[in-house]
């Protein structure tokens, strides 16, 4: 199991399938504002779907096609944060999070996002990542702009949100561009 240490009260901890219980739990507190921008919410209504997906994952890291990482605020897990759409030829990817709602504002996401994004520049030799999210996400917006994304641009109608097409935003930073 991989682990990165972020600060004195964040760790990334490569999730396992004994953490779906626990995961399901916070993704279910957290359900209604998390289903506003993320629409997988809906199809994950049990710790079964949880735990698939868990399981897909560590799948998907052992082909190098992605890797998920649970965020552990003061030793509790709190969010998911992810690299996947690896593409070796290309050598980028893309980054995901979501917190539970009761951990959002305290600088977690950002101090997560910092941790991978180095760990994926200077461990598995990236030059790009991207961060991808609905253009109405303007919470989610404010992580890749601290951190020194660019805007790349807006994909127009590349998402459906409950039914309706949604534009997404495409941020990006190359690995010469990060600040370590």
């Amino acid at each position: 199991m991989l682990e990165l240490p972020v600060n004195e009260m964040i760790t990334l901890r490569q999730l396992q399938p004994e953490n779906a219980p626990t995961l399901f739990s916070q993704l279910d507190t957290s359900r209604r504002s998390l289903r506003r921008f993320l629409p997988w919410v809906d199809y994950n209504t049990n710790e079964e779907h949880t735990l698939r997906f868990i399981e897909m994952m560590l799948r998907k890291t052992e082909d190098q096609e992605a890797i998920a990482f649970g965020i552990w605020y003061q030793q509790q897990l709190c969010g998911v944060i992810d690299l996947h759409c690896w593409d070796h030829q290309l050598d980028s990817a893309e980054i995901g999070y979501w917190l539970g709602e009761q951990f959002r504002g305290k600088g977690i996401a950002v101090n997560a996002c910092k941790a991978l994004i180095t760990f994926a520049f200077q461990t598995l030799k990236l030059n790009k990542l991207e961060v991808r999210f609905a253009l109405q996400n303007v919470e989610s917006a404010q992580i890749p702009i601290r951190l020194g994304f660019a805007k790349e641009g807006i994909l127009r109608h590349s998402a459906k949100l409950h039914g309706q097409y949604t534009d997404t935003v495409v941020m990006g930073i190359l690995r010469q561009d990060w600040k370590y």
